[in-house]
């Protein structure tokens, strides 16, 4: 049965949850690029699936429209596939369980991928229509975009015509994205050496952060929210420093690209120093709560002893727990840098969105952005000379560069006066912290003039994501009249 099947637009609508119906998160694209493939071949239209998946389809204009440029429309297929705590869908096989909320569609203990699963529905309602007005649509929907946008990297654009490009990727009705930041990915690998410990000399204990608000590492990295890796490496560094404790295991994230709500270690302490330091993680929860404020109200920090008293353990020795906290750290983490042209944007950032353990070593996983290309590349030079001094690797990869803002602009003025003609206002024109892919299609197509436009959505990366349902709407009307113009 359809949850969406009453919603205006239908076709939209339609879409999107069947787009919901297939396991897309990032590296796991190959249904939802096969179903846009067969989505292509049973209509006739040219389509080009390439090795990664990534899809390029192709309709010809509507009649009146074939002299007019054509308008590649452009957005990613893979989404961040999250879980809230206790939610038990496996979102590599299960289909998502759609909820309508008020005016709002979300996803039920999951995100819902409106991110940027709308930019597919969009793009095959338009594909699938016979009466909507357009000149030659090329769509390009990419893969892996949130993962460091690999998609985009690697395809070839070279058979395409158009040189505007309207971009579906974008969380703000009525705020068209002009320029975007670039950025990497940092994963830090910091030995570990594990020894055995007696359960009788040493008590086993878990330390928990969670409750945090979590979101996007590039839209709210600036909005005052606690980092669980962050917060909990603080904890554990404090731990080892006063009381010698030692790393048993260490997990926090679901992925580098949005801001972690929980984490959680298991660690021994002295038998004799258990009270202490239960005593010490509820100080640190008190000293962080008013850290946060209401920036991040929802903190909880909590520890507690393990039963058992006998046997043997395996854990890490005192040395390295203490020296991998320490580096945890000393690693830099959220804002950097402000922009010194745009008043209120962030220039620079990273966010530690991902740790684990293996059995030799701890591994964090890092987002880093930013506008100007040299400060991204200091801040990940930095990086890895922060980690070597702590004995650790950092290995940079998956590098982009930002969309620089394009002075003269046709596509952008022309855009931001339909918007104006519908609305009676003109749109905010906006740079962001946050990655569209922009830059590298720009790159690969001289004279690429691109806009980036999109509905409203809230909390996306995250299991709170909804997506507005009268914005979907507004977006839909908005964009078929860009195509009208020609």
């Amino acid at each position: 049965m359809s949850v969406l099947a009453d919603l205006e637009p239908g076709s939209v609508f339609h879409y999107f949850e069947e787009i919901t119906k297939i396991p897309h998160g990032s590296g796991n694209v190959r249904q939802i690029s096969d179903y846009l493939k067969r989505f292509a071949e049973e209509r006739g239209l040219a389509c080009v699936q390439d090795g990664l998946c990534n899809i390029m389809i192709v309709k010809d204009a509507a009649a009146g429209y074939e002299e007019k440029e054509p308008i590649i429309l452009q957005g990613h297929m893979d989404m961040v596939a999250v879980s809230a705590p206790g939610v038990k869908t496996d979102m590599t096989r299960d289909p998502l369980r759609l909820q309508i909320d008020g005016g709002r569609i979300r996803a039920e203990g999951t995100s819902l991928g409106g991110d940027d699963g709308i930019a597919v529905a969009y793009a095959l309602a338009l594909l699938d229509a016979k009466d909507i007005p357009h000149p030659r649509l090329e769509v390009v929907l990419t893969v892996d975009e949130e993962t460091g946008m690999q998609g985009a990297k690697e395809i070839d654009l070279s058979a395409l015509r158009g040189r505007r490009l309207i971009n579906l990727d974008q969380e703000e009705e009525g705020v068209i994205i002009t320029s975007c930041a670039g950025g990497a990915r940092v994963d830090v690998s910091i030995p570990l050496r594990r020894e055995e410990a007696v359960l009788q000399d040493v008590r086993k204990l878990t330390v928990q952060v969670s409750g945090l608000l979590g979101g996007h590492s590039g839209m709210e990295i600036d909005k005052g929210r606690g980092n669980a890796n962050c917060l909990l490496g603080r904890i554990l560094k404090g731990l080892s420093d006063q009381f010698a404790a030692r790393l048993v295991s260490m997990r926090g994230g679901l992925a580098d690209n949005a801001i972690p709500r929980e984490a959680e270690a298991e660690i021994l302490v002295d038998i004799t120093n258990t009270e202490a330091a239960l005593n010490y993680v509820a100080e640190q929860e008190r000293e962080i709560r008013e850290e946060l404020g209401d920036g991040d109200p929802g903190l909880s920090v909590r520890c507690a002893a393990a039963d058992e008293a006998d046997g043997r353990t395996a854990c890490c020795d005192a040395s390295s727990s203490g020296r991998a906290a320490a580096c945890l750290c000393a690693l830099p983490n959220g804002v950097t840098a402000m922009s010194r042209e745009l008043a209120g944007l962030v220039e620079t950032s990273l966010n530690l969105g991902i740790v684990s353990t293996e059995q030799d070593r701890l591994l964090l996983s890092y987002a880093v952005r930013s506008s100007v290309d040299g400060e991204r590349e200091a801040l990940c030079r930095r990086m890895e000379e922060t980690a070597a001094a702590f004995g650790a690797k950092a290995t940079v990869r998956n590098s982009y560069p930002g969309w620089a803002y394009r002075k003269d602009s046709p596509l952008r003025d022309s855009v931001a006066r339909i918007y104006e003609k519908m609305y009676g206002r003109k749109p905010v024109l906006e740079a962001i912290h946050a990655g569209v892919e922009c830059g590298i299609l720009a790159a690969k197509i001289p004279g690429l003039d691109c806009v980036s436009i999109g509905p409203d959505m809230s909390d996306v990366h995250t299991a709170q994501e909804s997506l507005d349902i009268a914005s979907v709407q507004r977006t839909w009307e908005f964009l078929c009249a860009i195509l009208a113009a020609g």
